[in-house]
């Protein structure tokens, strides 16, 4: 499964990245908005906006592309570890109930 991480902390990407590994998850974090930003999001399998930690703008350019390409958006307000972990294993248990 793929994952897009928007927001966060800039130490923590790393981290971030190792969470979703343990979870059997490819992830690519932005947490600054690059030149290029939606074109590099590609099609997720879930997207992740730590809405606390992004700028408008990067949220409407996400969303932009999640409803263009179908994607699932969770939004969550914390952008901790623990918050991710949840995130990730709440919509790993719903995908697999399907």
């Amino acid at each position: 499964m793929s994952v897009v991480i928007i927001g966060g902390n800039e130490c923590m990407e790393r981290q971030y990245q190792q969470i979703c590994k343990k979870h059997g998850c490819k992830a690519k974090v932005f947490v600054k908005e690059k030149s290029g930003f939606s074109k590099q999001i590609g099609t997720p399998d879930l997207m992740i906006l730590f809405t606390n930690t992004v700028s408008h703008k990067m949220v409407l350019s996400a969303v932009t592309e999640a409803k263009k390409n179908d994607v699932n958006i969770v939004r969550t307000h914390s952008s901790s570890a623990a918050s991710l972990t949840s995130v990730l294993e709440t919509y790993l248990s719903e995908s697999r109930a399907c």
